[in-house]
């Protein structure tokens, strides 16, 4: 057996089985690049499934983490510590709205937390989500996503949980009653089929969540930090939600969430939620250096310029294969008129990683650092496969 086939053997011995493993042992990253364990490099569209918008072992999130974990690693909520104050005050300040901050460890516990203050705020019980919406996996955040094949295994699921069509503001308002908590929506859909949200339906959907009297909770998992072209996606409409669920990039590519709720509601009632690992110093340390790197280089600027130059390219090739291009910012998605699964495959023969969005959309999400030559061979290598029959 090769290097390759020695690992995957070796981790399939124990694994859960839960994951549909690609044939393939990765062993090392740097920048928009990743390395098997034989040195073959593949360009990676897979970006950690959005977790790494700086790339892969960015020297200044390295030397942070470094540095911290010379230090204190673990340190609970229970007491203060400086690397946390620090971050809050620094996370807080770049937000585009005033905010108190909850620290989780993943995308599904941010979400899972952002349900649970949006009852203990309102008083209130029913949530509604959109048809297509991701939101996780965990019992609440799966209560919340609507895809029948994540749901349909573990029903029943937490009830008062509603859906509607994504980007029709007439069903949201026909939705939204006196029982309503929450409406929860993604700026982009990106598990959903990479949808961004029509011109004016997030602010009709803040209208909407002030007349009745709910919170509009917004899960910026996968489109925050810099993915879509600003720093968080609700810029774009300038909507201030209630509640703003974030995590994947928040840290480089390290374990972390964030639930920011605005100011105006105060502070939440002690006790209500915690998390041991949430705050620790290490991922505060982490997600501090990112931040800070991602104002400095001015990340979302070049994921806007990136991902219009990107789809632009996409749209020129003018693929038999593909009935649409869309996207915003480095959240790019092709709509095939057959399935992904096997381009999939055949992309990351020649080198290339890429994501599904169903079964149809073949998802980019490239480091936002990745350069453009490696876009360049993106293009031609998603040109030469989806040219020809998968």
């Amino acid at each position: 057996m090769n290097a390759n086939e020695t690992i995957i053997a070796a981790e399939q011995q124990c694994t859960s089985g839960l994951y549909p493993k690609r044939q393939v042992a990765i062993v090392r990253g740097e920048g928009s690049r990743l390395y098997d364990a034989e040195g073959r490099m593949f360009i990676d569209c897979v970006g950690g499934q959005g977790a790494a918008n700086l790339g892969h072992s960015h020297p200044t999130v390295v030397a942070a983490v470094q540095s911290q974990a010379a230090r204190l690693m673990s340190c609970p909520e229970i007491f203060h510590n400086d690397e946390r104050a620090a971050y809050l005050q620094e996370l807080a300040a770049a937000l585009p709205f005033p905010a108190r901050i909850f620290l989780c460890n993943s995308g599904a516990e941010a979400v899972e937390a952002g349900i649970k203050f949006a009852r203990l705020l309102s008083g209130r019980q029913q949530i509604i989500a959109t048809k297509r919406g991701f939101h996780g996996r965990t019992m609440g955040a799966l209560s919340a996503t609507w895809e029948p094949k994540y749901r349909e295994p573990f029903l029943p699921l937490v009830p008062e949980f509603a859906h509607v069509p994504y980007g029709d503001a007439e069903d949201l308002a026909e939705a939204v009653g006196a029982g309503t908590a929450a409406v929860l929506l993604e700026p982009v859909q990106g598990e959903g089929g990479v949808r961004p949200a029509p011109v004016g339906y997030l602010e009709a959907a803040r209208r909407i969540c002030d007349e009745r009297g709910a919170l509009l909770l917004l899960d910026e998992v996968q489109t925050g930090f810099g993915r879509t072209g600003k720093l968080f996606g609700c810029e774009h409409s300038g909507v201030a939600p209630d509640i703003l669920i974030l995590a994947k990039s928040i840290a480089a590519g390290l374990p972390m969430g964030a639930v920011a709720i605005h100011a105006r509601h105060g502070a939440l009632p002690g006790g209500a939620h915690g998390s041991t690992f949430g705050g620790n110093p290490l991922l505060c340390a982490a997600a501090r250096a990112a931040l800070r790197t991602y104002i400095k280089d001015e990340i979302p600027r070049q994921a806007a310029e990136k991902g219009a130059w990107l789809v632009e390219r996409l749209r020129a090739l003018n693929l038999p294969a593909v009935r649409e291009v869309r996207g915003l910012g480095l959240l790019v998605g092709l709509e095939l008129k057959t399935r992904v699964q096997p381009y999939l495959a055949a992309l990351m023969e020649r080198g290339v990683l890429a994501l599904p969005a169903g079964p149809t959309v073949l998802r980019l999400l490239p480091p936002l650092v990745i350069s453009y030559e490696d876009l360049e061979t993106v293009v031609a290598t998603i040109r030469d496969v989806l040219g020809r029959p998968a």
